[in-house]
């Protein structure tokens, strides 16, 4: 137990240290600007239509790093500094979120698969937490048990996302480099961003199992005082 507490504590560090590398990286990429001239806007579009994907809209929105592909309303949202600036940073994100719309219109399996859990996530996500609280406090291996499932459909969806992020980020770096959206010595600069934003998921995803773990072992040592 004493090793998987501290094992998670590491893993909270890592998901606040990935959190602000990201930050930072995206910011000091942000200051050097694409030789191509390109907006993050400009990049996205052209990649979209590169690939036929002409009815896809671009949308600005406020915030920081509050990019996204809706995959429901199917639109690229770029947050106002990606959409407008015409940095390296700007760039690598934009094309990364068409990375996702690519996969949608190509059903990228995993894509697909995260997609089809993800209203189960929402739901087993929520209830977990509850059901772990009510089994501790009423010495109830049973709700244990249950929030044990209810949680491992969150942990897949963590896993399931992270080759999503890293098929998107390649997607978006070999078409950058074939459209002449950067040039070779901007690569350095693009593959920062990118591993920096999957740094992220990749520290929840572990964040999410040491957790199951943890729920896993108080189940056990339950079982094993009965």
């Amino acid at each position: 137990m004493t090793l998987i507490f501290i094992l998670t504590i590491l893993a909270f560090i890592l998901t606040i240290w990935a959190q602000f590398r990201v930050k930072g990286t995206f910011k000091k990429w942000s200051h050097v600007h694409a030789r191509s001239g390109m907006t993050g806007y400009d990049a996205a579009r052209r990649m979209l239509d590169a690939n036929g994907l002409h009815h896809i809209p671009i949308e600005p929105v406020r915030g920081a790093l509050t990019d996204h592909y809706d995959p429901i309303h199917r639109v690229v949202r770029l947050s106002e500094p990606v959409y407008y600036e015409r940095s390296i940073s700007a760039v690598s994100v934009a094309c990364h979120e068409v990375g996702h719309a690519i996969q949608h219109a190509e059903h990228y399996p995993m894509l697909v698969l995260r997609h089809r859990i993800f209203p189960v996530v929402n739901f087993a996500s929520g209830i977990a937490p509850f059901l772990f609280i009510a089994g501790i406090l009423f010495s109830a291996l049973n709700l244990i048990g249950l929030g044990i499932i209810f949680f491992s459909v969150a942990v897949a969806f963590q896993l399931i996302t992270l080759p999503v992020e890293y098929n998107a980020s390649n997607r978006a770096r070999d078409l950058m480099i074939a459209e002449g959206f950067i040039a070779n010595d901007e690569e350095r600069g693009v593959a920062k961003v990118l591993n920096a934003a999957a740094l992220t998921y990749v520290a929840a995803a572990l964040l999410s199992l040491l957790e199951l773990v943890r729920y896993i072992m108080i189940f056990v040592a339950g079982s094993r005082q009965e």
